[in-house]
């Protein structure tokens, strides 16, 4: 890892529950991330530096990626190095799919950082696939799961192929980054 420099925000989620697409739709690149059907795509941490300074940083998608155990237990590590010590991460995009959000896998990863303090976006992605009733239900029951932590967890319902709930996403994270919302462009 180069040395701390400038905000960085995590994203991480399972492998395939759509954490390259949701990077790509809210960089507004195609291309940004690496979006693959296979899972366990990406397997080190990459950083996309902003013209601010700060990063969006790409982390290996965790469960059933198939891949050697020693590989997993490597990125597990790794993930938990990362998301425990580094000095300058502004705060946690968690991608779930929306079908199936709070795995024991999310609980995890919850665990790593919710004891830091910093804040969780919990991004539920494709939301397209499930109708109006189960994205409310399904927003309802999740928020209803993560209300112990207060308002260091937040959550909302995204689908990179609507383009829905970019707004939202756009100002929590904007508002890690800069204080006031705006999300700073990609370089």
């Amino acid at each position: 890892m180069p040395p701390p420099a400038g905000a960085e925000i995590a994203f991480a989620g399972r492998s395939n529950s759509g954490k390259s697409s949701a990077i790509n739709t809210l960089a507004g690149h195609t291309r940004l991330a690496f979006v693959s059907k296979t899972p366990g795509r990406t397997q080190l941490i990459n950083l996309f530096r902003m013209r601010n300074g700060a990063a969006l940083v790409d982390l290996p998608g965790y469960g059933f990626a198939q891949v050697p155990l020693a590989v997993r237990l490597q990125w597990q590590g790794l993930l938990e190095h990362y998301l425990t010590r580094r000095s300058n991460l502004a705060g946690l995009v968690l991608i779930m799919d929306s079908r199936r959000p709070l795995t024991d896998l999310d609980w995890k990863m919850i665990g790593w950082f919710g004891p830091t303090g910093r804040p969780i976006h919990c991004l539920l992605t494709k939301s397209d696939k499930l109708t109006r009733q189960e994205q409310t239900k399904t927003l309802r029951e999740t928020r209803a799961a993560l209300a112990e932590f207060g308002a260091q967890i937040t959550v909302q319902m995204f689908s990179s192929l609507k383009k829905t709930g970019m707004e939202d996403a756009e100002k929590v994270i904007g508002s890690w980054l800069s204080g006031d919302g705006a999300v700073p462009s990609i370089s």
